[in-house]
């Protein structure tokens, strides 16, 4: 008799813990996920405990975070949260919930020295691309999802017809490195005042990214990059330059010219400029929060002036005197501010007047080039067929294929037919920190990350 009530009372024991795994499973199925898949791509996102950026928005969004942690994930659970259908309501774990709600008590808050439990930072990239630069903007965003290790945003301000072009080419990327980014696309906007001249400055939209700081209110820090940009490395090592800046800095950018016999401003420009050279705009790293707080010295006025105020008064008086728009417009606003600068070296914006008469970007020369920037068209003419084997390179590599065969033995057979031009005899400061980020990805695969 004693034999059959032990095999009973095993049967009863096993048919409960049965029954308990069974509605564990069925709730972790039902259970709602928030995340960038199965979302409008306008609206994907990524929930990053503690996300800010640098300066005085340093902070922000911490609101709740407690909630988030793994030790809080059935800190509210009851089974009156149960509904007839057996789901879970939103914030309410589903997955192993009886066991975590048993133990919650006994589980330890991390230490929060433990770099491993240092919430993830996303950073924020924003282009603006305006007539036929489609097919050349995706492929500088391809440069970047191939290589960044931290989460990204893209802003991407476009002309409405490429809205959904750019939808549809985003998406096709598998989704492996789907997940390493998120994005959205804004339409072109000036203000109301002086719009047209705003928009035909220099090159269509271009101008647009002036008005970055009043238009992304709730982005702290940016980095804003050209169409015509390749990362040959992380942008994680680029974004690492906000750290740098002392208190009074609220942008980055490199000089226009290392060699100042052949520079543009100090030869031609009829406006003030920064420093001995003036400084290019393709690359930018912008703190808005500090953009938008600052008052800025001027030469219109003995009253400092804000973000836009500056703008819209320098427009007024420059307009005649400007060559490369708002290029130009920023020049102006840091000669008279130049404390508010920080100045990164050129192979972190490395163009063809650093080796079309000879190499003259000594930073490259030493680590090679980070962040290739092909103005004036060099990825579509023969004119400088090293930037081009480049862009063409990374433009057709696919995302999964192996990146050593696939991308960087054909890119160095290419660079070999380039060396009847300056830029191609030093072919391998193209190379070599491509060679060093790709080897970062082979050692993620074989470390199964």
């Amino acid at each position: 008799m004693r034999r059959y009530l032990r095999v009973l009372l095993g049967c009863i024991l096993f048919g409960l813990c049965s029954i308990l795994y069974v509605f564990s499973q069925l709730a972790a199925s039902l259970e709602p996920h928030d995340g960038w898949m199965g979302r409008k791509p306008q609206q994907r996102t990524a929930f990053l405990p503690g996300e800010s950026g640098h300066g005085a928005g340093k902070g922000a969004g911490k609101t709740g975070l407690e909630d988030q942690h793994w030790y809080n994930r059935c800190k509210r659970f009851s089974v009156s949260f149960w509904n007839p259908y057996w789901r879970l309501p939103s914030g309410v774990c589903g997955k192993n919930c009886f066991w975590e709600a048993a133990f919650r008590y006994i589980m330890r808050k991390p230490d929060a020295s433990d770099p491993s439990n240092t919430p993830v930072e996303t950073m924020h990239l924003a282009v603006v691309a305006c007539g036929e630069r489609l097919e050349e903007t995706v492929t500088m965003l391809k440069s970047v999802v191939l290589f960044n290790i931290k989460p990204i945003q893209f802003h991407i301000f476009a002309e409405d017809n490429l809205h959904v072009k750019f939808k549809d080419m985003l998406d096709s990327w598998s989704e492996s490195y789907r997940l390493k980014f998120s994005y959205t696309v804004y339409s072109i906007t000036f203000p109301s005042e002086n719009a047209a001249e705003w928009k035909k400055l220099f090159k269509p939209c271009a101008s647009q990214r002036l008005f970055l700081p009043i238009i992304l209110k709730d982005v702290d820090s940016l980095l804003y990059v050209d169409t015509d940009i390749l990362f040959l490395q992380p942008v994680d090592e680029m974004w690492s330059f906000f750290r740098e800046f002392n208190s009074t800095q609220i942008a980055a950018m490199a000089p226009e010219h290392e060699e100042p016999s052949i520079g543009w401003y100090n030869r031609f420009a009829r406006h003030p400029f920064y420093g001995k050279t003036g400084i290019n705009s393709g690359v930018m790293l912008m703190n808005m929060t500090r953009i938008r707080k600052k008052y800025f010295k001027n030469d219109m006025t003995t009253a400092q002036l804000q973000w836009e105020e500056l703008l819209m008064s320098s427009l007024k008086k420059y307009k005649l005197n400007i060559t490369w728009g708002d290029q130009d417009l920023l020049n102006i606003i840091f000669h008279y501010n130049p404390e508010s600068l920080f100045v990164f070296p050129c192979h972190w914006n490395y163009r063809p007047d650093h080796c079309i008469y000879g190499s003259n970007c000594k930073s490259a020369e030493e680590g090679g080039i980070f962040i290739l920037h092909g103005n004036r068209g060099v990825y579509h003419d023969h004119k400088q067929p090293a930037f081009k084997a480049i862009y063409q390179a990374i433009q057709q590599y696919t995302f999964g294929d192996d990146p050593v065969h696939s991308l960087l033995y054909p890119l160095e057979q290419d660079l070999q037919k380039t060396t009847h031009t300056y830029c191609g005899k030093v072919q391998h400061l193209f190379t070599k920190q491509l060679q060093k980020s790709i080897g970062m990805i082979q050692d993620k695969v074989s470390r199964g990350r």
